[in-house]
C-alpha cells in the first residue's frame, strides 16, 4: 500500500499540508483533493507499489492545468505491517530524501511534543518529515440507529476529528456494515450508558421513543456534558421543557440542550436532517479554535468495536 501525503504547499492549492490518502492496486481511502491533482497522485502511487519512496513537487497550473496556480510536494511512501511497527506516536518523524540529519528546528518541535505535548504541524524541512499521530479530539455519543441516526453517522464518520459512540437497544437495529471509526454500544436501557459518557461529550438524541429521548436528557442534565442536541418539534421540547422541570432541572440547565437540532429550514429528510446536523457541529468547532476552547485530544483509529451492556 502506498500512503500520499501533501508535504508541502506554496500559494493556492486544493488542500493542506498533511492532508493524505491511501492507494493500492484496485482502490485508495482518503483525499488529498484537486481532482486531476489526486487522480495523477494516485497513478503515480499504483506504479510505484512494487518499488520505494518518492518526492514529487508538482505546479498545478503548468503541470495539470489547474486554476490554483499553487504548487504542492507530495510524498508517497510504501507501507507495509512492518513499517507501521515502527511508528511511535505522538510524531511520525523520518528522512524522506538526501543524508542529512535531523535539523535542530524539527528536533525541538519533537522534544517538545514528546515532554509537553506541544502541537507540532505536519512539515517537510530538509528532507525529513514530520506528522503529529493524534487520536479524535471530539467525543460524540449518538442515540439511536434508525433513518436519521444512520443519516447522521454516514454523513460525520470520515470526519477526523470525531470519536464516535452510537447507541440503540439491540445490535439488530444497527446497519450491517459499520463505518471505520465508530464504537457501537448496545443495551435495553441505553439511558444507564450515559454515566459512562465523557464529560466533555457532546450527545445527538434521536432514538425511535420520546419517553427514552426524555430519559435520555434527564440523565444527561444529571451527569454533565459539553453539548446535546435532540430531535423533534417546538410542542416536543415545549413538553420536554416542562417534564425536566418537574424532574427537578432548572430552567438554565434545560435551555443547554437543543432542539430542534441542525437546520430545520434543510427539511425533515434523514440526509437534510444529518447535513444541518454536521453543518452546525462542524461551525461550532470552528468558533471553539478561535476563542482557544476546543479540546485538544486527538484523531481517528480507523477501527469500530461493538460491545453488549446489557449486563452492566
Amino acid at each position: 500500500m502506498c500512503r500520499v501525503v501533501i508535504a508541502r504547499t506554496h500559494g493556492s492549492v486544493p488542500r493542506e499540508t498533511g492532508a493524505a490518502m491511501l492507494v493500492w492496486a484496485d482502490g485508495q481511502s482518503g483525499t488529498i483533493g484537486g481532482g486531476s491533482l489526486e487522480y495523477q497522485a494516485a497513478e503515480r502511487a499504483r506504479a510505484a507499489l512494487g518499488g520505494g519512496d518518492w518526492v514529487e513537487k508538482v505546479p498545478l497550473g503548468p503541470a495539470l492545468g489547474q486554476c490554483c496556480g499553487g504548487a504542492v510536494t507530495l510524498l508517497g511512501e510504501i507501507f507495509d505491517a512492518r513499517r507501521l511497527d515502527e511508528i511511535s506516536a505522538p510524531v511520525f518523524a523520518r528522512r524522506v530524501t538526501g543524508e542529512r540529519p535531523m535539523p535542530l528546528a524539527l528536533r525541538d518541535q519533537l522534544r517538545r511534543a514528546r515532554n509537553s505535548g506541544a502541537p507540532v504541524p505536519a512539515q517537510l524541512l530538509d528532507g525529513w518529515m514530520i506528522e503529529p499521530i493524534a487520536a479524535p479530539r471530539r467525543k460524540l455519543w449518538l442515540f439511536g440507529a434508525g433513518h436519521v441516526g444512520r443519516a447522521v453517522v454516514g454523513v460525520l464518520a470520515p470526519c477526523p476529528e470525531f470519536d464516535i459512540t452510537w447507541i440503540d437497544t439491540a445490535r439488530d437495529r444497527f446497519p450491517g456494515a459499520l463505518p471505520a471509526g465508530v464504537d457501537v454500544l448496545f443495551s435495553p436501557t441505553p439511558a444507564d450508558l450515559i454515566r459512562f459518557a465523557p464529560a466533555d461529550g457532546e450527545h445527538l438524541i434521536f432514538t425511535y421513543s420520546h419517553a427514552l429521548d426524555l430519559e435520555i436528557c434527564h440523565r444527561l442534565l444529571t451527569h454533565g456534558f459539553k453539548s446535546a442536541g435532540l430531535i423533534g418539534s417546538a410542542t416536543k421540547w415545549a413538553r420536554f421543557r416542562s417534564q425536566l422541570a418537574r424532574l427537578g432541572h432548572a430552567p438554565d440547565a434545560i435551555s443547554r440542550i437543543t432542539c430542534p437540532i441542525g437546520r430545520p429550514e434543510l427539511g425533515k429528510h434523514p440526509q437534510a436532517i444529518a447535513i444541518g446536523v454536521a453543518s452546525v457541529l462542524l461551525s461550532r468547532a470552528g468558533q471553539s479554535e478561535k476563542t482557544d476552547q476546543t479540546p485538544t485530544t486527538n484523531q481517528p483509529t480507523g477501527r469500530h468495536h461493538e460491545r453488549s451492556t446489557s449486563g452492566r
